[in-house]
């Protein structure tokens, strides 16, 4: 018997019981949907939080105090303690990396920003002009401050689209105007470009750019700097400032060869490797665990196949009594589970696709539905169908002519 027969055969076995072999493919659809969904999210995640980690500057760099670094009897200081960056290692890095295009100290301070009759609870930043480069923010309105403010320890400011729907609500042009921030004035010269939420989904628009000076002179009174964030030439380079950077540090901080660093300095590809290690990994684990449904409309499908079998041993007994061979009748069934199988996972695959662009429409989650997927999730479904099916088809292979057809 061909294979096409078969499979007629196997198409108007499963047409007598249309809704049998529906309830039968419903494991395997939302098996394969559920896998297809998960993996879209987590694929669409990961690219997500790639792009805007690369949009923050792909050659960025940043060095903050380590947070392993001990005091004398071994004490263990906070983030907020560390005092082991300052102004002379920001000189020591510009004025000797040769893999270093820009370079900015960085100090942050938290308060109430004000407007009139309006405030709004939001975080200062203290940086240089080279900041907005490394950054790769540019302004929607107005100008960045200059190094001559920075010296000066000027009361000037840039601020974030989100500051300015919270602090000028009538539509008034922020620029020239003067707001405060814990009691001290500042003169609004410059409106970022909209940024939106991060990869860890802070917003980046609340936020108010000002020397880095002036923040610690006038918010913070401190003499050290919090961070350090830098470029490199290009993004080739970026291994290679991490080195020089390193070397110039130890040197600045005077540390001996046994001395472990007392500063990280970490790169954006670091970071966006990181996250994206953490996101395949949850993207898996999603993927596992709606891959069990699939195990279950296996399961499934095995059962209906014995049921199959059962109902139909006086019609195999007939069969095998003109003339077919029990290699015959093994794939007949076997052919019948993989249709299942296959068809199920057909309309899983319409599903999955189908969840994932109302996940994107209605939650505004990113979703990215890769080919690889697909394919695989058809390649399991027939493999599925095979090894699931094919116990029940040796069984009936196995059947006694004579006693298949005394069957009642």
């Amino acid at each position: 018997m061909n294979i096409i027969n078969l499979i007629k055969i196997a198409f108007r076995a499963l047409e007598r019981n249309k809704f049998r072999a529906f309830l039968t493919m419903l494991g395997i659809i939302i098996g394969v949907g559920s896998v297809i969904t998960m993996v879209a999210i987590g694929e669409g995640s990961k690219q997500s939080i790639s792009d805007q980690l690369g949009a923050m500057g792909s050659n960025m760099i940043n060095i903050r105090p380590s947070s392993n670094f001990t005091v004398g009897g071994g004490a263990r200081l906070g983030t907020s303690g560390l005092q082991t960056l300052k102004l002379t290692d920001v000189q020591a890095i510009a004025s000797q990396a040769r893999y270093i295009s820009a370079i900015s100290p960085a100090v942050q301070a938290n308060g109430q920003a004000i407007n009139g009759p309006n405030n709004w609870p939001t975080t200062m930043q203290g940086v240089s002009p080279d900041y907005f480069s490394i950054r790769s923010w540019g302004l929607r309105d107005g100008v960045i401050f200059t190094d001559n403010d920075v010296n000066t320890a000027g009361k000037v400011c840039v601020i974030g689209q989100t500051v300015v729907d919270n602090l000028f609500t009538s539509g008034e042009n922020p620029i020239g105007k003067e707001i405060r921030f814990n009691k001290v004035p500042f003169t609004v010269i410059g409106i970022l470009d909209k940024k939106g939420e991060n990869a860890f989904g802070q917003d980046q628009d609340d936020i108010i750019m000002a020397p880095y000076t002036t923040v610690m002179k006038r918010l913070l009174a401190i003499p050290y700097i919090q961070s350090i964030y830098a470029s490199a030439i290009d993004g080739n380079s970026s291994a290679l400032a991490t080195t020089e950077i390193t070397s110039i540090l130890r040197a600045s901080h005077k540390l001996q060869p046994t001395d472990p660093d007392d500063f990280v300095v970490r790169t954006q590809a670091e970071l966006i490797t990181t996250i994206s290690s953490t996101t395949q990994l949850l993207t898996v684990l999603l993927a596992a665990i709606a891959g069990i449904s699939l195990v279950v409309g296996g399961i499934g499908i095995m059962n209906i196949m014995y049921v199959s079998v059962t109902e139909r041993t006086k019609e195999i007994g007939l069969r095998m009594s003109i003339g077919a061979r029990g290699i015959d009748i093994l794939m007949q069934f076997l052919i019948e589970a993989i249709v299942i199988s296959i068809t199920g996972g057909f309309i899983g695959i319409i599903l999955g696709i189908s969840a994932s662009r109302l996940v994107t429409l209605l939650l505004s989650w990113p979703t990215l539905v890769s080919e690889s997927s697909i394919v695989l999730s058809f390649l399991v479904c027939a493999v599925t169908g095979v090894f699931f099916g094919y116990y029940p088809a040796q069984k009936a292979s196995r059947l006694d002519p004579i006693e298949a057809l005394r069957y009642e």
